[in-house]
């Protein structure tokens, strides 16, 4: 494990290594979406000397949410809550970004306040948001208009800010599994005939511009961007990915962000479509992305590590492990057995199955006794 294990200059952090917490989705936050004090223990207990951590995504308005129990940084009374996390995260050396993220038309009205959830164009799917009323289908969505889309920029400068405020290290923007700003990059999710759609040129021009405004406020070198080329998730598609996803790649090096995020399509969500398929799309990205390179998507140690020596990536996020394992790298790190993740406590519930795993020694000694 020498290179998973060796230093990196990530933006102005050094990391001492390169397994990086990815944003998982867990549905613990308080009633009104401030971080609550299961989140607090969880990323406690996740963080690591010299390591990464991304947030959940987390919502940048409220009529922006899709799931019940996300947390929000739309409000200034969230910042106290992601301070208690960052300050202990930090207390264990270790560093964390909050991605942002905006659920476009996953999502349903009694999330936004009875509005119709918005997207680039309005493009038909069974989908699911997650309401009091538990898992319901979407609402049908509508087509923002150009002056609305200003104001979601905004959204994003705002939250950022908060997160600055709140003692946080970074930002990523969450434009991956068919959310807004994936729905805007995406041909088979946006129809527009505006400065907004069309060419691949102007169906990135929301990506480009909500990264603009992330770094007025942080930045590039501590701006992160969240990226899922021929994902499926959500119903998201486009007719030439590669062109697609190669140009807005070449469009962000313009920045010098702090890293390009890239989650492979071998998966979806939280399930896994083909174990024996190989990476290819930080492969793809690298050819063109000038900055370091997150992978993600259905990697264990081995294939971590290979992809390193590889050169396709320089960190690789993981999720699933992560949920059941809060030392993970020191288990990477000592070949140590991983404990199996629960698929029931991924999206809500209770400390079960969230903040009741132990570290490995702890794990062994509760054996002993």
């Amino acid at each position: 494990m020498t290179r998973l294990f060796s230093p990196l200059q990530l933006g102005p952090y050094t990391l001492n290594h390169r397994v990086v917490h990815a944003p998982t989705t867990r549905l613990r936050a308080n009633s009104d979406d401030s971080p609550s004090e299961m989140m607090l223990e969880y990323y406690s207990q996740r963080a690591s000397d010299g390591g990464l951590i991304i947030t959940e995504s987390t919502h940048v308005s409220y009529d922006s949410r899709g799931y019940l129990g996300a947390p929000g940084i739309y409000e200034d009374s969230h910042i106290a809550g992601w301070r208690k996390i960052a300050d202990a995260v930090h207390a264990k050396g270790g560093r964390i970004f909050m991605q942002l993220g905006h659920d476009g038309r996953q999502s349903h009205v009694d999330l936004t306040g009875g509005a119709a959830p918005i997207a680039p164009s309005e493009v038909p799917f069974e989908g699911e948001a997650l309401t009091q009323n538990g898992w319901v289908p979407v609402s049908m969505h509508r087509a923002i208009d150009v002056a609305e889309i200003q104001t979601v920029i905004e959204y994003y400068r705002k939250s950022a800010e908060r997160a600055l405020a709140a003692g946080l290290d970074g930002v990523e923007l969450h434009s991956a599994n068919g959310y807004l700003a994936d729905t805007f990059l995406q041909d088979g999710t946006n129809k527009r005939t505006d400065a907004y759609g069309g060419t691949i040129e102007k169906r990135a021009r929301f990506l480009i511009e909500v990264v603009t405004a992330l770094v007025s406020v942080w930045g590039a070198n501590r701006v992160g961007v969240r990226l899922s080329p021929s994902g499926q998730w959500g119903s998201i598609s486009d007719s030439n990915p590669e062109a697609t996803f190669t140009y807005a790649a070449e469009q962000l090096n313009r920045f010098g962000l702090a890293y390009l995020h890239v989650i492979e399509p071998r998966v979806k969500g939280v399930e896994t479509l083909d174990e024996h398929q190989k990476p290819v799309a930080a492969a793809l990205l690298r050819r063109v992305f000038d900055g370091p390179i997150i992978a993600a998507g259905g990697f264990n140690g081995d294939s971590a590590e290979e992809i390193l020596h590889k050169g396709d990536a320089d960190l690789v996020a993981f999720g699933r492990h992560f949920t059941s394992n809060p030392d993970l790298p020191r288990r990477l790190q000592h070949g140590l057995p991983l404990t199996p993740y629960d698929r029931a406590a991924f999206w809500g519930g209770t400390h079960v199955g969230y903040i009741d795993y132990p570290c490995y020694q702890d794990e062994e000694n509760r054996r002993s006794a």
